[in-house]
């Protein structure tokens, strides 16, 4: 028969571990109350999930070719001299490799829409000239490999990136890959050119979501802090995109957009 001392402490030892089961079930309970999951440990290095996310954005590139969505562009602006806001729906149609766009309707201040809102159309167009220099490549930024999170169920990997030249469509900050199909869903970032000296600061937001086989933007915010100490908050929502071209169907001419 085991000594007192030897069954007291094998007692004690036992109830430790029960007592410890129940906290880390009591742990895991809030975790999950809250929505919240431990972060899955990385499974790829920096340089295989950039090697896949260039893979995926040819792939993608090479495929699709052609569609068209729906935006909504709205704009306010709070601070000196006064608060005013804007806001221009616009048809776009994208027909590899340009983009073009038809205004379909405009509200609010005439100098936010033309001086603004039709310019971001012309700027994009723009980027989507000379893609090679703006896109998301080793060529154009360093990466680092942050951590690997899980968001709506889905795994993502979130890399920091780097422009290599402080060029006017590059950016520097934070981007979120999907680990399965390694396409960008999220973007938090700074431009990496500040483009006027009367901005003292941009934080900017993208968000995509998947549309058929293709991850493509969803919802766009920019917050920008004027020098003189306003506040400018632009937001794009993308919507209704279309991947068939409709009979008799032409490509809308790049200066409709000026003409509205």
């Amino acid at each position: 028969m085991a000594p007192r001392s030897s069954r007291h402490a094998g007692r004690l030892r036992s109830s430790l571990t029960r007592m410890t089961f129940v906290l880390i079930g009591i742990g895991w309970t809030a975790a999950l109350g809250q929505g919240k999951i431990p972060a899955p440990a990385p499974t790829a290095t920096t340089d295989e999930i950039v090697q896949k996310m260039v893979e995926h954005n040819r792939d993608r590139e090479n495929r699709l070719r052609y569609y068209t969505s729906r935006r909504r562009y709205h704009l306010e602006y709070h601070g000196f001299p006064s608060s005013v806001g804007a806001t221009m729906e616009v048809q776009m149609d994208y027909d590899a490799p340009s983009k073009n766009f038809r205004v379909l309707s405009e509200s609010g201040s005439r100098a936010l829409v033309n001086h603004v809102l039709k310019k971001l159309l012309k700027s994009e167009q723009e980027a989507a000239s000379n893609q090679r220099d703006n896109t998301l490549t080793p060529a154009n930024y360093n990466f680092a490999l942050l951590e690997a999170t899980i968001d709506s169920g889905r795994r993502l990997f979130v890399l920091r990136v780097e422009p290599k030249e402080a060029r006017k469509f590059l950016y520097r900050g934070k981007i979120w890959v999907d680990a399965e199909d390694f396409a960008v869903v999220r973007i938090e970032a700074t431009p990496a050119q500040n483009p006027s000296f009367w901005i003292r600061d941009t934080q900017i937001q993208h968000l995509y979501s998947k549309n058929g086989d293709f991850w493509l933007p969803r919802q766009n915010t920019s917050v920008t802090k004027v020098r003189m100490g306003g506040t400018a908050t632009l937001t794009i929502d993308y919507e209704s995109y279309e991947f068939q071209r409709a009979a008799n169907q032409s490509p809308a001419s790049p200066d409709q957009a000026l003409m509205q």
